[in-house]
């Protein structure tokens, strides 16, 4: 397990015995996400502007991503969601046995994952992302701007065609995931939006906002589906469920709802 702190570090755990195997230590602030990827590379976010690329067995830094003017807060691989899914997705297929359950696994990572390595995108308090190719070098593939506000989450959806960013300028915003071209932006929230979840068929998302609602929006027709009221306070958490039947959030009013699509 990797893990971030406000000290500076990214620390890899070993989970059976409880016990920090390597400290990485390079970055000069506060290390806001740690992401670990499919290629044997752990990727870390930090104030200090930067993004590194460790090699996650040895503990040496390969990459150091620069670009961003202001706080670097978010990180998304392209292959996230093959990642956390493994073999377990929408379709539901029946495997005979583990070695079954493994090669289903890799052939769904394999699809999803670019032939010059996991795609990257970074959101930032500057108000910009960067889509990055790091196994190609440390030259950003594209600069995307257009928020107002600073950029608080960023998703690749599940095939790895597309990513969204959300916004403390109240949107959220569709992007080509090879290219980086902006493609639309959803608007109705009328606070700051603070997490977004796709489905496990890339074809919605959910946003959950300081407005205290929930909403779901229509990546191919480009709109609003509907509204998911409920919550008394601010949405501080969104997951859709790998089945694609179910959608989590959590408040500050101390509830976590569990929505049935």
């Amino acid at each position: 397990m990797a893990s971030s702190s406000k000290d500076q570090c990214v620390r890899i755990w070993d989970t059976m015995n409880s016990t920090c195997l390597m400290s990485l230590t390079s970055h000069t602030a506060s290390v806001t996400k740690a992401l670990w990827g499919g290629e044997g590379l752990i990727y870390s976010a930090s104030q200090d502007r930067t993004i590194k690329v460790w090699h996650a067995d040895e503990g040496i830094m390969m990459q150091e991503l620069k670009g961003h003017a202001h706080w670097v807060n978010t990180l998304a691989l392209s292959t996230d969601y093959v990642l956390r899914t493994g073999c377990f997705d929408h379709i539901r297929k029946e495997f005979s046995g583990a070695k079954d359950m493994q090669k289903y696994a890799i052939e769904r990572y394999e699809k999803v994952k670019d032939p010059k390595g996991e795609r990257l995108v970074t959101g930032s308090d500057d108000l910009t992302m960067f889509l990055w190719q790091p196994k190609q070098g440390n030259k950003s593939v594209a600069r995307m701007t257009g928020h107002q506000g600073l950029v608080n989450m960023v998703a690749f959806s599940p095939d790895g065609f597309y990513f969204a960013s959300a916004s403390f300028d109240k949107s959220i915003k569709l992007w080509d995931g090879r290219t980086g071209k902006f493609l639309t932006s959803f608007r109705g929230h009328v606070q700051s939006v603070y997490q977004i979840s796709w489905s496990s068929d890339s074809r919605m998302i959910v946003s959950g906002s300081k407005d205290s609602t929930m909403k779901v929006w229509d990546v191919e027709k480009k709109k609003l589906m509907f509204d998911l009221p409920g919550h008394a306070d601010e949405v501080y958490a969104v997951d859709w469920s790998p089945d694609g039947e179910k959608v989590a959030s959590g408040s500050k009013d101390r509830m976590l709802r569990i929505w049935r699509n």
